[in-house]
């Protein structure tokens, strides 16, 4: 008789701590951890998406024969390191997401001098081939500027979220931690010096 009344206690216990975290947002935080997951897929597949078109961007650049070697190797290099840091949504801390960004940076920065230099090729830019990767280069940039902001924004919700009171307590003890914001590059806040 005991052991029944001590299996009840236990049931009615379970059931009011599923109602409790449910209530605590326990579910919600699931879901925008997700959200959150889901963003940073779309961040990853934009810059996956430049990652892919720059061989091709290269070989279409390569067939300038005067073309500036040092240039490409420039964007080369950058790639690869670029493409060396992987990052998952657990891996979301500042320092991570900053080096991130900087390898990123750097090849856009790259990519920039290489489409910049080849103004100084007429016959370069006059191929379709190369006309339709820098349309495509430059579309994706725009894409991983979208991506990047509507990541920010589920960030922002996420962190927002389990850090108020008293779903803070639940975040906590469920392991659920802050997550990286993606920011303005260094330098991005000084506007560019223009000369006529």
């Amino acid at each position: 008789m005991k052991h029944k009344y001590v299996r009840i206690f236990f049931y009615l216990f379970l059931m009011g701590f599923v109602f409790s975290m449910s209530s605590c947002g326990y579910n919600s935080m699931i879901a925008k951890r997700e959200n959150v997951d889901g963003e940073w897929s779309k961040v990853q597949s934009a810059y996956q998406r430049r990652m892919d078109l720059i061989p091709n961007l290269i070989e279409t650049v390569k067939g300038s024969a005067k073309f500036e070697q040092e240039t490409l190797e420039k964007v080369i290099e950058a790639r690869s390191k670029a493409t060396s840091i992987q990052l998952n949504t657990d891996d979301l801390t500042q320092e991570n997401l900053d080096k991130f960004q900087a390898a990123q940076s750097q090849l856009s920065g790259a990519l920039s001098r290489l489409l910049a230099v080849s103004e100084n090729y007429p016959d370069l830019k006059t191929t379709t081939a190369f006309q339709d990767l820098q349309a495509q280069i430059e579309g994706t940039e725009n894409r991983i500027n979208t991506e990047r902001n509507n990541f920010n924004e589920a960030v922002k919700d996420y962190n927002s979220f389990i850090q108020q009171f008293p779903r803070n307590f639940t975040a906590s003890w469920f392991g659920f931690q802050k997550k990286a914001y993606f920011k303005a590059d260094m330098g991005a806040e000084v506007a560019p010096k223009v000369k006529f």
